[in-house]
């Protein structure tokens, strides 16, 4: 640990930069210049050169390239699905059913609507922005006829997206953090991060307390005060509320003379989500004959998944998907191959900022290690600080980052790269502090008035944002701190 105080000026200047600018980008690339430059001698032009070949050799390593890759590439998957009215179609489907309901009990129908709203969100774990999108489109006429405000479906299509988004990890959010893990030396990243699941709080309560509410029918604060507004006055919007409307984020239309078909989202969707496990048990099959030789039947199949690479995995399940679209749409008569092509380049281009946060994620990722921040820390803290409390101080943490952000990649990106070393140097429960990290990503991406998440949820509930923030607040704030105090306890007691 030769740098010392220095080793953590990269990843706090970076979290400062971010917090104080807004700019994700620039802080992470500004933090990973300022580690090379102190690696270099603080030799600017040395520093610069060996930042431009650190931001190189991310790619050397074939499972950062391969997630890149992925994250690329499901941008072409999400065109596809919404260019085929395979979108449409599933919202046609909802749709239909809900207007189906409308001849029965009002007061039924308010519970049922809300908790068909909630599973929609919640089963589209594909990606957060299709998530909210989709259930906002779909519910928002059922929700103004029944008289539901439009802050309870922005608070509902929000907090089912993100949440079940790293929950169920069969997307781009569960290849970036097993990417982050293997980067960190853990050699099984999907077993990792599917027992962390157990730990990570905070989603499992932001989904359970919508749950609850609806069932109850019990809003709290500036929630009830706006359903309370619905019910006497029907007035769906705040006075001098400014609502933001869906349709202008729609970024991609039906192809004109095609019939909506849920199959065309559907197919592609399974097919995705299908071969993830079936790869990972393919790649890790071989890794758990050899470790654990006694093991059989569903027994080895569980540990060859757990031995699995996860970016092979994900690469291969979305370009498997994209061959079947194509095939599913090409018996269709729906695209040229000139179609066909510019809307994967339109879908590559639209994660082009994903796939450049992950690079430099993973390039700050390699300079704390160089650096040793994370031994270092462990090394000072370790006369004062508890292990056990690792967790709650890292949810704490990552929470403060991604509010003050807006974006839970970009927390992982920052925080896996601290509290991974640490917990393993310190001895502290590894599977909680990695599930802090998520969860404190997490929370940021469900209530910061700035992420990309919570205004497309204003967006597609056609409500004032601000009205969202103030109305969803309490509810994430109470699964927060339920979380900070599980984490606390747990720690203190086990």
């Amino acid at each position: 640990m030769e740098y010392g105080f220095l080793s953590l000026l990269p990843p706090v200047v970076a979290i400062a930069l971010a917090i104080w600018t807004r700019q994700v980008f620039v802080s992470l690339l500004f933090g990973i210049w300022l580690g090379y430059l102190i690696l270099a001698g603080f030799n600017p032009l040395q520093g610069s050169l060996d930042t431009i070949e650190a931001l190189v050799d991310v790619f050397q390593d074939k499972g950062s390239t391969r997630t890149i890759l992925f994250s690329a590439l499901v941008g072409a998957l999400i065109v596809f699905v919404q260019r085929s009215g395979g979108v449409e179609g599933f919202i046609r489907f909802l749709s239909h059913r809900i207007e189906r309901l409308s001849a029965e009990k009002e007061g039924r129908n308010r519970i049922l609507v809300q908790v068909m709203a909630w599973v929609t969100g919640l089963i589209i774990f594909v990606e957060s922005s299709i998530s909210v999108l989709t259930v906002g489109t779909i519910y928002r006429p059922m929700f103004d006829k029944l008289k539901i405000s439009r802050e309870k479906l922005a608070f509902i299509a929000d907090s089912s997206s993100a949440p079940s988004c790293i929950i169920f990890p069969f997307n781009a959010w569960g290849a970036f953090i097993m990417s982050l893990l293997v980067a960190e030396g853990i050699n099984q990243p999907f077993l990792t991060l599917f027992e962390s699941v157990a730990f990570n709080f905070y989603p499992i309560l932001a989904l359970a307390i919508v749950l609850i509410v609806i069932l109850r029918g019990k809003d709290l604060g500036p929630m009830r005060q706006a359903e309370t507004r619905v019910k006497n006055t029907g007035e769906l919007l705040n006075a001098g509320a400014q609502p933001m409307v869906s349709e202008e984020l729609t970024a991609v239309d039906v192809k004109p003379g095609i019939t909506p078909k849920m199959r065309n989202m559907l197919i592609p969707i399974a097919v995705m989500v299908l071969m993830m496990p079936f790869m990972l048990a393919f790649t890790g099959w071989q890794d758990a004959l050899a470790e654990f030789p006694e093991a059989t039947g569903l027994m080895r199949i569980g540990r060859a998944i757990g031995q699995g690479s996860g970016s092979t995995s994900v690469l291969v399940s979305v370009l498997t998907s994209i061959m079947i679209s194509i095939i599913l749409y090409s018996s269709q008569r729906m695209f040229s191959l000139k179609e066909t092509v510019d809307m994967i380049l339109k879908g590559i281009s639209e994660m082009m900022p994903l796939a450049l946060l992950m690079l430099f994620a993973f390039a700050i990722g390699n300079v704390c290690k160089n650096l040793e921040t994370g031994l270092y820390i462990a090394e000072v803290t370790r006369g004062w600080l508890s292990p056990a409390l690792l967790p709650f101080l890292v949810f704490i943490i990552s929470c403060f980052i991604a509010f003050s952000t807006g974006t839970s990649f970009g927390t992982f990106g920052i925080m896996m790269h601290i509290a991974i070393p640490i917990a393993i140097a310190m001895d502290a429960p590894l599977l909680m502090t990695v599930a802090a990290v998520m969860g404190g990503g997490v929370f940021g991406d469900h209530c910061s008035p700035i992420s990309d998440t919570t205004i497309l949820s204003s967006m597609a509930a056609a409500t004032d944002h601000i009205d969202h923030v103030r109305t969803q607040a309490p509810y994430a704030l109470i699964a927060g701190g339920i979380t900070a105090i599980l984490y606390l306890v747990i720690g203190l007691v086990a």
